[in-house]
């Protein structure tokens, strides 16, 4: 297990995070997830056993000084880093005309000053590495939706991940926007309820990160949009 390889994911407790988890760590892989429920993430490493690959990390994804100690702490436990990814995030499920707006400073620097944090914490290791960067936006950050708050979080998202790599491309390191449509993940819990329609598991998803981060050396995947079947926008 020495020499097999590291991720980091944000957000990685539950949802499509802890998902992707799963699948690395039934491949032999090592891992490490952080989250700001440190009850979570204790539960999430019980339910798997605790296995010896798995390190949780408290912190908040949008606060620079536990990203960098994140990354510091994996470093420190593995000896390296392959992998970032950028999944935590959260909507408020309102409107820009009729919305709260109390919610909305702690969408905006999780969902894109996150992503950007992670980016610059761990690329210096990276680099060394020549791994790959995984950012989770979403198909509202493709497709406009009326007075879409989280809808203008996650388009930021998918013009970070296209500055990112024009820049990384250069030192040898990937980088990858998978964008979900519908997926029915505790991303609801705040909602009230489901969508209707057909939904996409969080297994499916990870399975289209794995897909993406087990390319080929020299071969870079930039783009996943990932719908249900049925879903119109």
């Amino acid at each position: 297990m020495t020499d097999s390889p590291v991720t980091l994911i944000t957000g990685g407790g539950s949802g499509i995070g802890a998902a992707v988890a799963r699948r690395l760590l039934d491949a032999g892989e090592r891992v490490a997830v952080t989250g700001r429920g440190e009850e979570r993430l204790r539960e999430f490493a019980k339910e798997l056993g605790e296995p010896e690959g798995l390190l949780v990390i408290p912190g908040n994804a949008a606060v620079y000084e536990d990203v960098r100690a994140a990354v510091e702490d994996v470093l420190a436990e593995f000896g390296r880093l392959d992998t970032v990814i950028a999944n935590a995030g959260f909507a408020t499920h309102d409107s820009v005309a009729e919305g709260d707006p109390a919610g909305w400073t702690e969408m905006v620097l999780t969902n894109v000053l996150g992503p950007a944090l992670l980016i610059r914490a761990s690329i210096d290791a990276l680099k060394e590495s020549r791994g790959r960067i995984v950012l989770v936006g979403s198909v509202a950050g493709f497709v406009p939706t009326p007075g879409n708050i989280y809808g203008a979080t996650k388009w930021a998202v998918t013009g970070l991940a296209e500055n990112t790599r024009r820049q990384v491309t250069e030192w040898g390191v990937g980088v990858t926007l998978i964008a979900p449509g519908r997926v029915e993940t505790p991303f609801w819990d705040s909602y009230g309820s489901l969508p209707p329609g057909q939904l996409l598991t969080a297994d499916q998803i990870a399975d289209s990160v794995v897909w993406a981060v087990r390319q080929p050396e020299g071969v870079d995947v930039n783009t996943v949009v990932v719908r249900p079947l049925g879903q119109p926008n």
